[in-house]
């Protein structure tokens, strides 16, 4: 996921992205840098059902797809 992620926002940027080592990540990024490799599973399941929302917009990569360099 984080792969698809750098790659639409590189897209949108038009900025060239590239795989780094899990230590190159942490050296660039820092401390948050092992945040970068961990696999978190998220659900919106609780929010659905203690709020009653219904996401109607489009998910991430689909949202970061359609940002424009002019939009920053």
């Amino acid at each position: 996921m984080m792969r698809d992620i750098a790659e639409a926002v590189g897209r949108s940027l038009n900025v060239p992205v590239k795989s780094i080592s899990a230590e190159e990540a942490s050296a660039y990024l820092g401390p948050l840098g092992m945040f970068a490799g961990l696999d978190l599973l998220a659900s919106s399941e609780k929010t659905r059902k203690k709020l009653g929302w219904k996401p109607t917009g489009p998910g991430l990569i689909a949202d970061l797809e359609r940002l424009q360099v002019s939009d920053h």
